[in-house]
């Protein structure tokens, strides 16, 4: 049982490799919760293409999430371990270490839980999509599934939900300040523009010419 689950989870990375995927794990959960409180909700979501996704989007994203993105194998051991000493002198999770391929393989196929076996779970599927996709599709897919708001998934929504573009007509200061939003989306949509918001979409604005994204 355990090999057919896992083959499931294979065949599904394999496809995904030249399919767009539909609806995520994720986005199905954030749309069980909306429907609960309006039975019509929908999610604000559209697919667009690598190339029609703004290049400072790609780079701000990188700078932000995952800055070692383009060299590692799906892990940043050095992240994990600094993300670990943090909590460890807060004494609470405060900091994750994940990495792109990590954040993609949950939304794609698991849910939030904090749990030792959905974080060993991801870490095979991150495993998957490294071998089997390059960077520029595994940058291509995170951007188009990601969430950015409560029910806003995607680049394209995103640009036109915070600033009435489309994803290829993002600015650079526009870029910074979505990819700061990505570790709490639904709590910074509430004040996208707040002091902190601004000091790091600042700080992400110095890093992005010195981010490589595929």
């Amino acid at each position: 049982m355990v090999a057919l689950w896992q083959g499931w989870y294979l065949g599904w990375v394999a496809w995904w490799r030249y399919v767009d995927p539909g609806q995520t794990s994720f986005m199905a959960q954030r749309l069980d919760g909306l429907r609960e409180k309006n039975p019509r909700a929908e999610l604000k979501r559209r697919w667009v293409d690598y190339e029609r996704i703004s290049p400072h989007l790609r780079r701000a994203v990188v700078a932000a999430e995952d800055d070692k993105f383009i060299d590692h194998e799906g892990f940043d051991w050095a992240g994990i371990q600094k993300a670990l000493e943090k909590n460890q002198r807060r004494g609470r999770v405060v900091a994750g270490g994940s990495t792109i391929s990590q954040q993609l393989a949950k939304n794609l196929f698991l849910s939030a839980d904090k749990t030792p076996w959905r974080k060993a779970q991801e870490a095979v599927i991150t495993v998957w999509i490294e071998l089997l996709w390059d960077k520029r599709r595994i940058l291509e897919v995170y951007l188009n599934v990601v969430e950015w708001g409560d029910g806003v998934f995607g680049a394209e929504a995103a640009a036109r939900r915070y600033f009435g573009v489309g994803a290829g007509q993002l600015g650079a200061e526009q870029a910074a300040r979505l990819a700061v939003m990505l570790p709490a989306p639904r709590r910074f949509e509430q004040n996208p523009y707040s002091d902190y918001i601004n000091r790091r979409t600042a700080l992400i604005l110095g890093r992005m010419h010195l981010s490589a994204a595929p």
